[in-house]
């Protein structure tokens, strides 16, 4: 499989339009407040037969300052006594979850995410780590996927040593951009020696895997200056890169309304700072996995996706498509049997449930066998850009030309623009389709129709 990133810019120019990003499929805007805790507990106590793994989603709301183009659900603070009142709810919340579920199902894999996570204190993280033990199987052996996001500015050399003491063995570095005219303009501050200096620590200790994440088209940024940033990124050598597009929606995010919008940069300078860092990471040595994620051709991403068997959830790229995700946290998304569920969104909504005695579970959706057929295609395609006609045929008992007869139509018009070959039984996905991976997926998305709700989405590039 080639998987290197070729962009094209006619291609781009014509297909570029919001869309979904399949984290989830159907999407989060097909969640409604019809499902509740008990339909939850229903399909919990219900997945036990199958036996699957777990995966645990923990989310830290809070952040110290906020940065102007953040997208996420997020409490900022500067007191950081509010973290225990949170952690306390959490607990309640792992207990009544943890009754739900079997303790004969191992955690393959674990992620706190935010906010930001390294925002408690070293002993709060200790104690969330030995509370999760308490009511779920934790892997002892070093062998789960147990990932963390952490800014650098919010740990020592004795915060990544504790980390991985407790069983982390991925992370996730925040960096986003070196050039300190664009920090002040996102108001996030952050030297070179914070960063590297985490990644250095977590070296030592032993982490399996480091990721930096790096945000392009931020106001101020050039081409130049980002591909300075780019190379000062290679320099300490990640494992994984992510190369997220900043999609500016100030109308949704309170936070990029103090972002100047005259500051910028213009479509096509976004499009030539992607183009450019594209060819930098594959003379550096690093494949495109898809959706803003580089790798290093020996990670267990990149070698997952030539195999056939990568996997993407809420937390992003994964090798565990097998487990049940069960989500802990405000404004958290779970994943259980053929459910997604969603905690409440605002902390006094989520302390309210929790002290009451209930699951904080505030709406979602039970997936009909539409939903997950089309969720099947639509993960295969956007993770290993190759699907099998006949394969999913027989694992679904229908005829696949047959069932998408009106979007395989679609596809061939996609054919003639060279971003995919619908031939001998197959889709793939060619190399200039790649970047415009979520257009192909849309084609099997019958919740959009005739382009309805993208605007809710962001735009593909």
């Amino acid at each position: 499989m080639q998987q290197t990133l070729v962009l094209d810019q006619a291609l781009i120019q014509r297909y570029d339009q919001s869309g979904p990003r399949y984290t989830s499929y159907p999407t989060a805007v097909q969640f409604h407040e019809g499902f509740g805790p008990a339909d939850y507990r229903a399909a919990a106590l219900a997945s036990n037969a199958s036996g699957r793994p777990l995966s645990l989603y923990f989310h830290i709301p809070f952040c110290d300052t906020v940065c102007f183009y953040c997208a996420c659900n997020k409490v900022v603070t500067k007191d950081r006594s509010r973290a225990q009142p949170y952690l306390d709810r959490v607990y309640r919340e792992m207990a009544m979850q943890g009754e739900l579920f079997d303790r004969s199902r191992p955690v393959e894999q674990l992620h706190w995410g935010g906010g930001t996570p390294t925002f408690i204190s070293i002993d709060q993280m200790r104690e969330l780590m030995t509370v999760t033990g308490r009511y779920f199987s934790l892997l002892d052996d070093d062998s789960g996927e147990y990932s963390i996001e952490i800014d650098p500015r919010e740990v020592t050399d004795e915060t990544i040593g504790v980390l991985r003491e407790i069983g982390f063995n991925r992370l996730s570095l925040g960096l986003q951009d070196l050039d300190p005219k664009v920090q002040k303009a996102v108001n996030r501050i952050q030297t070179a020696e914070q960063t590297f200096g985490a990644l250095a620590a977590a070296r030592r200790e032993g982490f399996r895997s480091i990721s930096i994440d790096l945000i392009y088209g931020l106001p101020l940024q050039t081409p130049g200056s980002f591909i300075a940033t780019l190379d000062r990124v290679l320099e300490a050598e990640p494992d994984r890169l992510s190369v997220f597009n900043y999609a500016h929606l100030p109308e949704r995010f309170k936070p990029q309304r103090r972002i100047n919008e005259s500051e910028l940069p213009s479509a096509d300078q976004k499009l030539e700072i992607l183009q450019q860092t594209g060819e930098c990471l594959a003379k550096a040595g690093y494949v495109y996995i898809g959706m803003d994620h580089f790798a290093r051709p020996d990670d267990e991403l990149a070698i997952a996706q030539r195999e056939g068997y990568l996997y993407r959830n809420f937390q992003g790229y994964s090798t565990h498509a097998h487990c049940d995700l069960v989500a802990i946290g405000v404004t958290s998304i779970g994943m259980v049997g053929n459910t997604y569920a969603q905690n409440m969104r605002t902390l006094d909504e989520y302390y309210a449930r929790i002290d009451a005695g209930e699951l904080a579970v505030f709406r979602g959706i039970e997936l009909s066998r539409d939903d997950e057929l089309r969720r099947a295609v639509i993960t295969q395609l956007i993770c290993n850009f190759t699907l099998d006609m006949d394969r999913v045929s027989d694992a679904w008992d229908m005829v696949f030309e047959t069932y998408f007869a009106q979007e395989i139509e679609q596809l061939r018009r996609m054919a003639e623009d060279g971003l995919v070959s619908v031939a001998d039984g197959r889709i793939d996905v060619l190399p200039a389709g790649r970047l415009l991976i979520r257009n192909i997926c849309m084609v099997f998305d019958r919740y959009l129709g005739a382009g309805r709700h993208t605007t809710r989405f962001s735009k593909v590039i």
